[in-house]
């Protein structure tokens, strides 16, 4: 069924030129994923910005980032399977092309309409990483593969600072121009897209075969459900008849979509992948640390904005100020410590380096929930979390690479994708309902802002997501074996039976 021993086969002779060709290749591929990570965050500081220049109320909006999430529940298992029958060089192309264009309507658009349009061709792109880890499995060679999957993962903590960082500048003065901040986005991607063309190699297995149509209906339905449910229980109330409908109907899709790929000859997502016990709980680890990921940059930004002279907390910081200051720290600390994490895991094992990292990020936002009185505090303990999540997002994809067979590395890492997506709209719901449901009114600027003591609950609550991480990397998780010759002929051929040993090639 799997491609991987010819795969691994082809590897000793081929291994001088993968040496010389994988850094331009991890770089470029680094890139496309850091264009992922920016496209998410890059709208978030100028949400108000676009209901004014829209002229839509703050419902309207919403949808701005809505659009981009139910997009990627869509679209990104279902091209990461996509690019592991037909080719992941091929997809990748598409897809950043594809992103090209909805960045091209949104920077030119003046529609809220086809501002969503665009933002829905651009959510897209999150398919990138799941292919780009693809291809990286595929070509580099096994000694640099996990520090490769790390330094590519990493770049989405840093594309999500950056592009704060960016946005703020790019929006500042009298008369701040939205339509610049997506330009500079298809600046990138054209980039990006013209290095993956120049610098990513036509390898790989091909498995080719049917797409499982019903199956990619069903999970796209229920994916859609679940995280309109989420995304739009505050502005719905999360009692409401809708918010309720979506998530209750998410249910019964999801077990829908259960029946229909038992029962396909050929699945979307193999039952027996999906179940297997270190995809299942990597996937639930990467629940938790999109939560947490989530939970830092919307909490510690919202944070350090409060006016401190007013409320007795915060710092009076500007958008721009929120970004460079206190939330770009953590995203290049989060960078440089991606190949430390691909070291750990190469060192000490993937499971190893999720838990280590899990409670890095416990410490940090235990600083952040009991130290948030002084500046300096909450930068030192943003990287804190900014590692572990670097850490996290290191580990993953080890794991997952070492659970599943080659032709499945596409979908696997898709599925774990939306697993952290998941993750960071449940943290955007919980903390934007913690944050509005105790208020104190200032009649002086008439305004009700949040009471401290629910940043601190925030904070506490990220803290328990990364604790649970951490239960999950070393009560869930089994440790795996790190000597061995090549993980390209991992495979979870005992997936049902959680006795039967590891895979022997696995090395994370």
């Amino acid at each position: 069924m799997s491609h991987a021993p010819a795969h691994a086969a082809a590897r000793p002779g081929r291994t001088a030129g993968r040496e010389r060709g994988s850094t331009p290749l991890i770089l470029a591929l680094g890139l496309a994923a850091m264009v992922v990570a920016m496209a998410q965050t890059q709208v978030v500081p100028i949400l108000a910005l676009l209901q004014k220049q829209l002229h839509t109320g703050a419902a309207g909006v919403s949808w701005v980032t809505t659009a981009a999430l139910l997009s990627a529940a869509v679209f990104t298992p279902l091209l990461g399977r996509v690019g592991d029958q037909f080719g992941k060089k091929r997809t990748l192309l598409a897809v950043l092309a594809v992103m090209v264009v909805g960045s091209v309507i949104a920077a030119t658009t003046t529609s809220l309409t086809l501002l969503i349009v665009g933002r829905v061709l651009q959510g897209s792109a999150t398919a990138i990483f799941p292919l780009a880890l693809s291809v990286i499995r595929d070509e580099v060679p096994r000694e640099k593969l996990h520090g490769a999957m790390a330094l590519v993962s990493g770049t989405l903590a840093f594309g999500s600072g950056l592009s704060l960082v960016a946005t703020g500048l790019l929006t500042q003065g009298a008369h701040p121009n939205y339509h610049l901040v997506f330009w500079f986005s298809t600046a990138l991607t054209a980039l990006a897209l013209a290095a993956v063309a120049v610098v990513v190699p036509n390898g790989g297995s091909p498995t080719g075969g049917r797409i499982d149509v019903l199956g990619a209906l069903t999970l796209a339905v229920f994916l859609v459900l679940l995280l309109l449910g989420i995304s739009q229980g505050h502005e719905w109330g999360w009692s409401s008849a809708r918010t309720l409908g979506a998530l209750g109907g998410s249910v019964l899709v999801a077990a829908l979509w259960v029946l229909v790929e038992l029962r396909v000859p050929n699945p979307l997502v193999d039952m027996r992948m999906f179940v297997h016990r270190q995809v299942l709980f990597t996937n639930l680890a990467g629940l938790f640390v999109g939560f947490a990921s989530f939970a830092q940059f919307i909490g510690i930004s919202y944070l350090v904005q409060m006016p401190g002279r007013l409320t007795g907390y915060g710092f009076t910081a500007s958008v721009l100020r929120a970004s460079v200051e206190y939330l770009l720290p953590s995203a290049l600390i989060a960078l440089a410590a991606a190949p430390v994490g691909g070291l750990l895991v190469r060192r000490i094992g993937a499971r190893s380096t999720l838990g280590v990292g899990a409670l890095v990020g416990v410490a940090g936002f235990a600083w952040l929930a009991w130290g948030h009185g002084a500046e300096g505090s909450v930068i030192a303990a943003g990287m804190l979390t900014g590692i572990a999540i670097s850490f996290g997002y290191a580990a993953m994809p080890a794991l997952i690479a070492a659970s599943v067979p080659l032709h499945q590395t596409g979908i696997a890492n898709g599925i774990n994708s939306i697993s952290r997506s998941v993750g960071s709209s449940i943290a955007s719901a919980v903390v934007t309902s913690l944050l509005a449901s105790k208020v104190v009114s200032y009649p002086s600027i008439g305004a009700a802002l949040p009471a401290e003591s629910q940043f601190t609950l925030s904070f506490v609550i990220a803290a328990g997501a990364l604790l649970l991480a951490a239960a999950v990397a070393w009560a869930g998780l089994r440790a795996t074996h790190r000597s061995a010759p090549d993980t390209a002929t991992a495979a979870p051929a005992a997936a049902t039976r959680d006795a039967a040993p590891e895979p022997a090639v696995s090395h994370s």
